[in-house]
């Protein structure tokens, strides 16, 4: 993943934001939107780009580009910080290659000590029964 390319390649799109904030929040744009083109992005290799594309941690949208918004605070070049770094928490997390799990037997100890076990507690259901008369 070449990080220097990807944020060449974010389009960064300011828009006013929403909610309470008087008339300062109606004249200015703090809310930051960024996009990036997966498919045609020249940072991401060819498997990295199917990994986030199939991945089910991100909400692509059909041309299969990934959407942050950023509008926390009242600066516009602070939203953007935060939004090109969730971009790339989001884009780590996705392209991470899951560890193989190997698959492994029970020790021959714990196999004794389950059987064991087991024995004892069918052992005290047995005395529990009334004796037999005959």
């Amino acid at each position: 993943m070449n990080w220097n390319q990807i944020v060449k390649e974010l389009k960064i799109k300011a828009t006013p934001s929403g909610g309470p904030g008087g008339q300062h929040a109606n004249k200015v744009s703090t809310r930051i939107e960024i996009s990036l083109d997966i498919p045609n992005s020249l940072g991401l290799n060819e498997k990295e780009k199917s990994r986030i594309i199939n991945s089910k941690l991100l909400k692509l949208s059909n041309q299969n580009c990934l959407i942050v918004q950023s509008g926390e605070t009242r600066s516009q070049a602070r939203n953007k910080e935060i939004g090109i770094k969730r971009i790339y928490n989001l884009l780590i997390e996705a392209s991470h290659i899951p560890k193989v799990r190997k698959k492994t037997s029970p020790s021959k100890a714990s196999v004794e000590k389950r059987l064991k076990t087991k024995k004892h507690l069918s052992d005290k259901k047995t005395n529990r029964q009334k004796p037999d008369s005959l």
